[in-house]
């Protein structure tokens, strides 16, 4: 049986379309009804009056913040128990379905036989994330979220755009991090534990994932 073949014809542009003079005309008056409605607006809030009503449709940012999608994928974070303690449990899922290959977990077995693993070490590069939210599709126990509503993530080295487990637990940490309040037990030279190797012997250099790294 044939497929049936629908053919859509585009329509002709008459004489007063072929000059293109209305056309020009509508974006005028487009143009005009929001400068004289800005300027009106504008003078009516230095009097104090009519602040209800927004004088332009341009956010001033960054004073003015752009209201976000509930949906929006901003910067990740850790989801954490009630003890305090992070709900992953180190499956390894979100570092296998990666596409970017920017997440570095070693697992380790945690001392609470109820708990079965727990990561000594999460991280994140956001210079090389895509914001596909994998990470948080495939996560067994809602362990990583991307709801923060951070988005500035500007940096002036990658080493500051490469997340440790710290600023993933507590999204207002910005590096560089002095101190560590995390009381589960997880190794970090900031509570006085054993942790060599640096972000980069750990991913050997490339951004690819190389478990078991941490000597």
């Amino acid at each position: 049986m044939a497929a049936k073949v629908k053919v859509v014809r585009r329509p002709e542009l008459t004489f007063w379309e072929k000059l293109y003079i209305p056309q020009i005309l509508c974006g005028l008056k487009i143009t005009f009804r929001h400068f004289f409605r800005n300027l009106y607006l504008h003078i009516a809030h230095r009097l104090g009056r009519l602040r209800h009503l927004r004088a332009a449709a341009t956010y001033q940012y960054p004073e003015e913040l752009r209201p976000l999608m509930s949906r929006l994928r901003t910067r990740h974070r850790l989801t954490v128990r009630e003890d305090g303690t992070p709900r992953c449990v180190g499956c390894m899922l979100c570092e296998t379905v990666c596409p970017a290959k920017c997440i570095t977990i070693v697992p380790g077995e945690h001392p609470d036989p109820n708990v079965e693993k727990y990561p000594i070490r999460f991280d994140i590069d956001l210079g090389v994330c895509v914001y596909c939210g994998y990470c948080v599709e495939v996560c067994p126990e809602d362990a990583i979220r991307m709801d923060t509503g951070i988005l500035d993530l500007a940096a002036y080295s990658r080493e500051e755009m490469q997340l440790d487990i710290h600023e993933l637990m507590h999204p207002e940490l910005r590096k560089p991090v002095t101190d560590c309040t995390l009381n589960f037990p997880h190794r970090c030279k900031l509570n006085n534990g054993e942790m060599k190797g640096s972000w980069k012997e750990i991913n050997g250099g490339s951004g690819q994932s190389a478990r078991g790294s941490l000597r």
